[in-house]
């Protein structure tokens, strides 16, 4: 089955100058709106202001409620069939020729397909799995797909939700109670607007997603945006120096401004986390990084006249990697790995277990301080964590969604020049798995201090088993590593470092970005 709307193809379309990395559309004006996703999916959002506000039906204008300090409950009031399934991600492109060949000849032999807006092209999905469908199965079918040519080897999946039928949403106040069919939008006297509990510039929205519930949306000023951005990504206390706030703001506008229409099948532009910048709102706002927004006002870091992909992440470990060796991606020249270090080899491309070991303590890891952008103002610059067998069991067979057994070996197969594993396998009682690049950190989790499951920090890492001393029966594995996040582009606690030593914030983008100019659009 084919899920395909022309009306998102038209849309994407008028966003292909953003899409392209174009920023001609920019060069006359700074009031480019951007909308957050706050809440991405919900039964009910509660909306409201601690000021005089007014809610508004989005398509017809008309003036649904009026208020004062207070809040509303919107509320999913009917909706149709919702399903959640595993769906094969075989590629994403933004060539309508190659997506509609790829639909035409999957659907020729007869397989379900899926078609998902995402970043001013196509994810295309294959295959309908339900939740409870083993790995073997799905395995099966992958390894089915690759041989029929309809998906690669970096093919994996992926959860998704799909809804069909009529929605409502019902307004739900002291004294009023209404249904409408089209989003609700909330403004306020002051500018300030409150979407479950946390306020924000600009104006509130609670409108549908593409899974069928409700999202509430911040729609506001993109530099005002990055006030409630840049302190949630780079916390002005104890990471305060202006041109590392600076090189901040910078990255975030790049990346929004290039970001613009990415998630726009669920009626936004970014989410508030990680999966694109971490948005707090106008709660979080810091006069450090106001000031760093606004002296940065219009800047952007583009290549080759065209805006760069501004990825960028908490700390490298020492040495940042390229974005092929850590997304399925081509080669980006601006996206190159580059030392962390005025001493240009941080971790001499991590030689040996004992690189990690030696700097896992705090003594060793004062010790080498010296000259290193990042382990003066990082905490994971190094880490250490440790899983006893029946936990290790339990996170490959959570991840892989089949009883594993008994984990025997776990085997580094492969790494990139900058020490990150590129390829794992885990030999374990009911099998042999595999797993790539960045997506190894979902695999290996670990358990946190409150005994919840957790992202592995990096993939710049060694791991061994722990050994009974006296039988070498394996009892559990040992991972020493550095850094934290995918380890591309800016390096948030390197730019600190670099700060402090006197660099500017054009001199810090230039570092991690490399061939990079900065240009101002507005």
């Amino acid at each position: 089955m084919k899920k395909l709307a022309m009306v998102l193809l038209i849309s994407l379309l008028a966003f292909s100058g953003i899409f392209s990395g174009g920023i001609t559309s920019f060069a006359e004006s700074n009031t480019q709106m951007i909308r957050i996703g706050v809440v991405p999916t919900a039964e009910s959002v509660n909306i409201g202001s601690n000021q005089g506000f007014t809610i508004t039906d989005k398509e017809t204008g008309e003036v649904m409620y009026t208020g004062e300090n207070d809040e509303v409950r919107v509320e999913l009031a009917s909706s149709g069939t919702i399903e959640t399934n595993y769906r094969l991600q075989t590629s994403w492109t933004t060539s309508v020729p190659y997506m509609q060949d790829w639909l035409n000849r999957a659907e020729a032999a007869g397989y379900d397909t899926f078609v998902e807006d995402y970043n001013g092209g196509w994810r295309l999905l294959i295959g309908k799995f339900p939740q409870d469908a083993s790995w073997g199965d799905r395995e099966t079918f992958r390894q089915q797909m690759i041989t029929e040519g309809f998906a690669g080897s970096d093919s994996y999946w992926r959860l998704i939700t799909e809804s069909s039928g009529e929605t409502q949403i019902r307004i739900v106040a002291d004294d009023v109670e209404a249904l409408v069919s089209n989003a609700v939008q909330i403004s306020s006297e002051n500018g300030i607007v409150k979407i479950n509990g946390s306020q924000y510039r600009g104006i509130g929205e609670v409108g549908f997603n593409s899974a069928g519930t409700l999202a509430g949306i911040n729609e506001l000023p993109l530099e005002e945006y990055l006030y409630g951005v840049v302190p949630r990504e780079l916390p002005p206390n104890p990471y305060g120096e202006l041109e590392a706030q600076k090189a901040q703001a910078v990255a975030a506008r790049t990346y929004a401004i290039r970001g613009l229409g990415k998630r726009s099948a669920d009626g936004y532009d970014l989410l508030p986390t990680t999966s694109d910048q971490v948005y707090g709102g106008y709660d979080v706002e810091h006069p450090i990084s106001t000031q760093a927004v606004q002296e940065t006002a219009g800047i952007v870091a583009t290549y080759n006249g065209e805006l760069i992909d501004a990825v960028y992440h908490s700390t490298s470990g020492g040495h940042t990697a390229n974005n092929e060796d850590v997304w399925n991606s081509d080669p980006i020249p601006y996206l190159r790995g580059v030392p962390d270090s005025q001493r240009g080899k941080a971790l001499d491309n991590v030689p040996n277990l004992n690189v990690f070991k030696n700097s896992a303590n705090p003594k060793s890891l004062r010790a080498q301080r010296n000259g290193d952008f990042e382990s003066d103002w990082s905490r994971y610059h190094r880490w250490y964590f440790e899983w006893t067998s029946e936990e290790i069991s339990q996170v490959l067979s959570d991840y892989f969604s089949t009883d594993v057994g008994q984990v025997y070996e776990i085997n580094v197969l492969e790494r990139a020049n900058s020490g990150r594993v590129l390829e794992i396998e885990f030999v374990t009682e009911n099998g042999t798995f595999y797993e790539y690049k960045d997506r190894i950190r979902w695999a290996l989790q670990y358990f946190n201090n409150a005994g919840a499951k957790s992202v592995l920090l990096s993939t710049l890492f060694y791991i061994e088993p722990v050994k009974e001393k006296r039988t070498k029966e394996v009892i559990g594995f040992e991972v020493y590593g550095g850094g934290w996040g995918h380890g591309v582009g800016l390096s948030q606690t390197g730019a600190m470092g670099m700060a402090t030593k006197g660099f500017t914030y054009d001199e810090i983008l230039k570092h991690y970005y490399q061939g990079i100019e900065l240009e101002e659009i507005y």
